[in-house]
């Protein structure tokens, strides 16, 4: 394991969750996010809160987790997402370790400064007990990046900083994604 993934699993369900909501579509399905630094609560039902993150974005970070699942050719069978003006809505059906997640999630807002999502999805069977997750998210562009960030940098309270594209290239990450389908 990374040392990432042995410090925050909050983080790698954060991530594994975005993989399957990505699909192979939303690369260019969703609106973009501005680079610079971006602020993000994500709060998930029954969870306690783990504080606003802050990551150092550019359109390839954002484009990440999209071409990570893609290169994992997660298993979805269905793959809807529309947008219209401020509005974004998912939903997708894939397979991941053995269970089918159905995910619904509608983000609203301007996304080159801020917007909150609210993400339900349904695991059939139930994924390690859980057959169901609620996750709201609320995003803001603080600025630029600050000095020395870099993009890919991931700053989480009491956690210290990780870099996502270092993460997403690490071999043994690489493996558990793998072993998420």
């Amino acid at each position: 394991m990374t040392r990432a993934s042995h410090r925050c699993p909050a983080a790698l369900l954060l991530l594994t969750l975005s993989a399957c909501l990505a699909g192979g579509a939303l690369a260019a399905d969703l609106p973009k996010r501005k680079p610079g630094l971006w602020e993000i609560n994500t709060r998930m039902e029954g969870m306690p809160s783990m504080g606003a993150m802050q990551q150092c974005i550019d359109q390839h970070t954002d484009n990440l987790m999209q071409q990570e699942a893609k290169n994992q050719k997660v298993e979805c069978s269905v793959m809807d997402v529309k947008t219209q003006d401020n509005r974004a809505t998912v939903h997708s059906v894939c397979r991941m370790e053995g269970t089918t997640a159905t995910t619904d999630a509608l983000f609203v807002g301007a996304f080159e400064s801020g917007y909150k999502g609210d993400i339900k999805v349904r695991y059939t069977p139930p994924l390690h007990g859980m057959s169901e997750m609620k996750m709201s998210q609320e995003a803001k562009w603080l600025g630029p990046c600050k000095p020395g960030q870099k993009p890919g940098d991931v700053i989480m309270p009491n956690m210290g900083k990780i870099n996502v594209n270092e993460m997403m290239n690490d071999p043994q990450f690489k493996e558990m994604m793998k072993r998420q389908k």
